[in-house]
């Protein structure tokens, strides 16, 4: 039996680690936002007391976000290409992630291998490469002009949407695929057995059956690769580098490093995260429901 102040001593350092490097930096956040601006170098004055803060920057980035101004915009241009990210991801991760639960036997172990494999590879060199396909010259284009598709290669990294959509789906997929897996490997396959004694067909029971059961490892694998989409920048700048697809991640970047407005980018990040907290609140009413109703 091991006493009752053994576990919360081993918690210690995980809860000052999540202090040091989360509290503590966005609280640093929180002074820039309502913090000023030194009127000789243009740098940054926090406000750490929060008597002192100014609320002007942050009153101008709200007033950004109204329908017509230019953060408004960018923000509505963020959220498509994060949705339609989102939808091609469950397009392609879903049907693999089931495959491997339901249908791979023997290379059960080598498909999970190379899901994982990706993780050993960092994100700049998997973007890199996805330059390499799509230049003017790279295996896309002339694919598509070996095949007569398009006579004229298109241009996709210079402010093409679809590159950034695509860049997305391939640099956060693997993300996706591995949650799914894990919700549909605990699926009961007695619950499918009854329905296929039934007499259920296995497309009937798939759809009432394995796909009701999975919703929850679908919203939480969606969480975890929409909330980091919202703040990337790095993909857009890479596959795209054009002002045509700037994302939300890529004005906050402009404002802390391109500009004398940190901030407005620090104001932009608050906003950001504000938003983000809603839809991981979302996320966590919506499996606390599932739950209660699982156990009904």
């Amino acid at each position: 039996m091991y006493p009752k102040w053994l576990w919360p001593v081993f918690a210690v350092p995980g809860v000052v680690w999540l202090i040091l490097l989360f509290r503590v930096p966005f609280y640093a956040v929180l002074g820039v936002a309502f913090g000023g601006i030194d009127p000789i170098f243009m740098n940054a004055v926090p406000s750490w007391s929060p008597a002192d803060w100014q609320y002007d920057s942050m009153i101008a980035t709200l007033k950004g976000f109204l329908p017509g101004n230019s953060y408004w915009t960018v923000m509505v241009r963020t959220t498509i290409y994060v949705a339609l990210a989102l939808a091609g991801s469950l397009a392609i991760g879903y049907p693999v992630a089931y495959y491997i639960s339901r249908h791979a036997k023997r290379t059960k172990g080598v498909l999970l291998a190379l899901l994982v494999l990706p993780f050993w590879v960092s994100y700049m060199m998997r973007m890199l490469a996805w330059v390499n396909l799509f230049s003017p010259n790279g295996y896309i284009n002339k694919f598509l002009v070996w095949s007569h598709l398009v006579a004229t290669p298109p241009d996709w990294l210079n402010g093409n949407p679809t590159s950034v959509v695509l860049g997305l789906i391939y640099g956060y997929i693997p993300y996706l695929i591995l949650p799914l897996l894990a919700a549909l490997d605990r699926i009961d396959r007695s619950v499918l057995e009854a329905a296929r004694d039934l007499g259920a067909s296995p497309a009937q029971a798939f759809y009432y059956v394995t796909l009701p059961l999975s919703k929850p490892g679908i919203l939480g694998a969606s969480v975890i690769i929409a909330l980091p989409m919202f703040g990337d920048y790095y993909t857009p700048n890479i596959v795209s580098g054009s002002p045509k697809t700037t994302m939300l991640g890529n004005q906050i970047d402009i404002y802390f490093h391109g500009g004398p407005q940190p901030a407005i980018g620090a104001s932009l990040t608050m906003l950001l995260s504000l938003f983000l907290a809603v839809l991981m609140a979302y996320y966590m009413i919506t499996i606390a429901r599932a739950q209660k109703e699982l156990q009904a």
